[in-house]
């Protein structure tokens, strides 16, 4: 069995460094490993010598530990103390009867977080385990889908449009590889990565156009790559290393803490002012010891606790029939003190069910080659098909008129930030190639020279531009996602690069409508009622 040498935390980024500096044939050597992958016998003895493939997670308290934090409670740690006393120096049944109310309360309200937070993480750990993320891994020449916890360094990865990167990876083979890297640069665009030696040694790690990270996914394109590193030792690992520590205080921790020192500075002024003033006057120093005892007994409020583990509870019950999960009990104050929402728009404001309402030449009569060209695009794709896509593919009838299964797709030219578009070169059945492109409608106006409207086809005038450029800003304005649709035809070639997306024809252009929800109107406007500033946060 090929010996596989991987660093210790400290030296990650020198792993990931070297193996995209150093050629493939070097990166499966130095990894012990072949393009075939591991057998099931190399990848069982370093899954046992290197762990599973997990990160860090927010660790699953036991009930002990539930116990513990409910107990720890300042305010509850006090009653406690003044009940322990009042026992101990109880002169009469009033006393004991005091004491034991105190102990009711603070064992209702222990019982009352602890039973909803132990509901809570139970509900909680059933959804994880309803989730199950697997890779497409080549074991033994064969490639198989197995979970992401089972991969191992030096395991060769299949992967295509909408796959999670399942470890620290380098890239063995690339075809128009797109990754979204957003959980770790706050970057919201695509990055493009090859497999090419990446010689520069000046980068960051995670710049390396041949190294792709945990906790990123693929947006588009496809590869095969040789993980470098899974679980801890990733670079999603460590952060979230650094970040699964103990939980924050939330307000509402802070403020019992705050009110529970001021009732000890209270009682460390008043007590021995109130034991020293009845000794002095009195001369019966064991009744002033007693009086003083009850003064910080009366001084306490036994009912707090209880008063708010009800009031609290309440509010994750009210919570639970939204089928919204409150895992922590005191998480409701600071829930309720909200003076901002933030929001996302699709799905959580509209219905997220995207409409294509119109498909029209640039005169806006309603064109049918439009739909057509827009159907075959959505359909050859290889990326993840969004809404809009879902939303021509929905014309299902089309499908059999065009005759698909006809058409053979010739290449791709993915879509990326900088185009904004995205093309597919298809050959019919009368062997004729066309390249067909849809995208911004912006940058798809900038890369045609003639447009077709009955069947004609007629030049590019910059004032057809302006006016085409107004008629899209007004459906914006409406609420419309706009796409230009444009084609051109091609002679039989080999490959096809954004190069070939010039001198194009402008077919027309589809306008999608995603309708807000019927209750977004009233939900905004009371929770403006309540004080809460409604902020959206899209990609538009």
């Amino acid at each position: 069995m090929a010996s596989l040498n991987v660093p210790n935390t400290a030296r990650v980024s020198n792993l990931v460094n070297e193996a995209a500096i150093k050629e493939i044939s070097e990166v499966l050597q130095l990894h012990g490993t072949t393009p075939s992958g591991l057998t099931e016998m190399e990848a069982a003895a370093r899954l046992e010598k290197f762990g599973p493939n997990q990160v860090a997670e927010e660790k699953h308290h036991g009930w002990l530990q539930r116990f513990y934090l409910a107990v720890r409670n300042p305010l509850v740690i006090l009653l406690s103390v003044l009940a322990i006393i009042t026992f101990a120096t109880a002169g009469g049944a009033s006393d004991i009867a005091g004491g034991m109310l105190m102990v009711a309360m603070v064992v209702l309200g222990i019982s009352l977080r602890f039973i909803q937070e132990t509901k809570a993480d139970n509900a909680a750990a059933k959804l994880k385990s309803m989730i199950s993320v697997t890779a497409t891994v080549v074991r033994d020449g064969q490639p198989k889908e197995i979970p992401l916890k089972q991969l191992v360094p030096g395991d060769v990865v299949k992967l295509s449009a909408g796959d999670m990167i399942p470890g620290d990876v380098r890239l063995l083979a690339a075809k128009d590889l797109f990754i979204i890297q957003a959980t770790l640069t706050g970057e919201s665009m695509p990055v493009e990565k090859t497999d090419a030696r990446d010689a520069r040694t000046n980068v960051s790690s995670i710049e390396h156009t041949n190294i792709c990270f945990l906790g990123t996914s693929v947006e588009s394109g496809s590869a095969t790559a040789v993980i470098v590193a899974t679980g801890a030792q990733t670079y999603f690992g460590k952060l979230a290393g650094s970040l699964s520590g103990q939980q924050v205080e939330t307000a509402f921790d802070r403020g019992v803490k705050k009110f529970t020192w001021l009732m000890l500075r209270f009682m460390g002024v008043m007590v021995p002012l109130v034991f020293l003033i009845n000794g002095l006057t009195k001369h019966n120093w064991k009744e002033a010891f007693f009086f003083s005892l009850a003064v910080a007994v009366g001084l306490t409020p036994e009912m707090l606790p209880m008063i708010v583990s009800v009031c609290l509870s309440k509010g994750a019950l009210a919570m639970s029939k939204k089928k919204v999960i409150v895992k922590r009990l005191h998480s409701i104050q600071n829930f309720g003190a909200m003076d901002v929402l933030c929001t996302d728009k699709t799905g959580t404001l509209t219905i997220d069910h995207v409409i294509l309402e119109i498909h029209c030449d640039v005169f806006k009569k309603e064109s049918d080659e439009v739909l057509r060209d827009a159907y075959l695009i959505s359909h050859f794709q290889t990326g993840l098909k969004n809404v809009l896509d879902r939303a021509v593919l929905k014309y299902t009838e089309l499908h059999h008129e065009l005759s698909v299964d006809k058409y053979v797709k010739a290449d791709e030219i993915p879509f990326d930030f900088s185009r904004r578009m995205m093309s597919v070169v298809v050959e019919g059945p009368d062997s004729q190639r066309q390249l067909l492109t849809k995208g911004a409608p912006e940058a798809v106006f900038a890369k045609c020279t003639h447009f077709e409207s009955d069947g004609e086809v007629f030049p590019m005038e910059p004032i057809l531009v302006g006016n085409l450029i107004e008629q899209v800003n007004d459906l914006s304005s409406d609420g419309f996602r706009v796409l230009a649709i444009a084609n051109k035809k091609v002679g039989a070639q080999t490959a096809y690069s954004k190069a070939d997306e010039n001198e194009l024809v402008l077919t027309g252009y589809l306008a999608f409508l995603d309708p807000p929800k019927d209750t977004a109107k009233k939900a905004i406007a009371v929770l403006r009622q309540q004080g809460i500033t409604i902020k959206v946060l899209t990609g538009d």
